[in-house]
């Protein structure tokens, strides 16, 4: 065979073709031109549209074992938490009952010994409920001012409370609203017992908060202990939550100690109050003076 006639031309397997530096400049002009034509002119979004519907049910399809999986252990999961809360409250609720029962308890050993010792039954203290309006706007005072007033029933001195304790007292009414200065308050004032030893004392404003004044510097009194109402003035019912030793500093130099407290009671969050009857208001009327006594003598009567 004649060496002219043969095929000199290179196998489609080892042709190169356009060189590689001519295929990077084309192929970055096209991606270019595509991204300038679908930020300007949005030429991709119907494409992109139908493949994302195109690929959407293959999605959701290779999705199923993913949200099998996550389901499944979030299952598992719900319900371990479940049956725990199920078993703590279980457990909260055995606490409540026995408590409830030793309350019953105690309320009909108390109604008994107050039988026995005829005293009188226990004070039903009367409460409205109201709603904090706004903050007083003196900056030297801590007062508030509630939606109830003279025509709702409010008298002056009643007790103020939350939930969690005593925040104060109504000290002006008015027919509609009244102003309650908080127990934080630089002249308020209120007559506190420790629940730990009995110890009764009193409790005044302060910017730190509230403290005890002309304590003893060996008086009993520890970080931690439960100040409450004492009941002993005629305002507050007894046992209500008033605040918590915080600190406690008993200086050699001075007989007084520096006992400072925290309120129970937030005066900053408050929202909605239950306004207390004064307890002086059911309280039986002081006796009368006999007639001799109530005339004073005179001095130097008449000739």
């Amino acid at each position: 065979m004649p060496l002219g006639t043969l095929d000199r031309t290179p196998p489609p397997f080892f042709r190169q073709g356009p060189s590689a530096l001519t295929k990077l400049t084309f192929f970055s002009a096209l991606a270019l031109f595509l991204m300038v034509a679908d930020t300007r002119f949005k030429l991709t979004v119907p494409l992109r549209a139908g493949v994302a519907t195109v690929l959407h049910p293959v999605e959701r399809a290779l999705l199923v074992p993913v949200e099998m999986v996550q389901g499944g252990s979030s299952y598992l999961l719900g319900l371990r938490q479940a049956l725990s809360n199920e078993e703590a409250a279980r457990r909260d609720l055995a606490r409540q009952a026995e408590r409830s029962l030793r309350v019953e308890q105690l309320q009909t050993e108390n109604n008994r010994l107050r039988a026995l010792l005829e005293l009188r039954p226990a004070l039903t203290v009367k409460s409205l409920a109201a709603e904090v309006l706004y903050e007083a706007p003196d900056p030297f005072s801590r007062k508030v001012v509630i939606d109830r007033g003279a025509t709702h029933g409010v008298a002056l001195a009643s007790p103020v409370v939350n939930e969690d304790g005593v925040l104060g007292q109504v000290t002006r009414v008015y027919p509609l609203s009244s102003e309650v200065t908080l127990l934080i308050d630089k002249d308020a004032a209120i007559p506190v017992l420790d629940t730990r030893n009995q110890l009764r004392s009193a409790a005044f404003g302060a910017r730190t908060g509230m403290e005890l004044r002309f304590m003893a510097g060996n008086a009993d009194v520890q970080v931690g202990d439960l100040l409450t109402t004492s009941g002993v003035d005629g305002i507050y019912p007894p046992g209500l939550p008033v605040a918590k030793v915080t600190v406690v500093d008993r200086k050699v130099d001075s007989g007084f100690a520096r006992i400072l407290l925290e309120p129970v009671a937030s005066a900053d969050a408050v929202r909605h109050v239950l306004v207390l009857e004064p307890v002086g208001r059911q309280m039986p009327a002081l006796p009368e003076p006999p007639a001799d006594e109530a005339k004073p003598a005179r001095k130097g009567g008449r000739k």
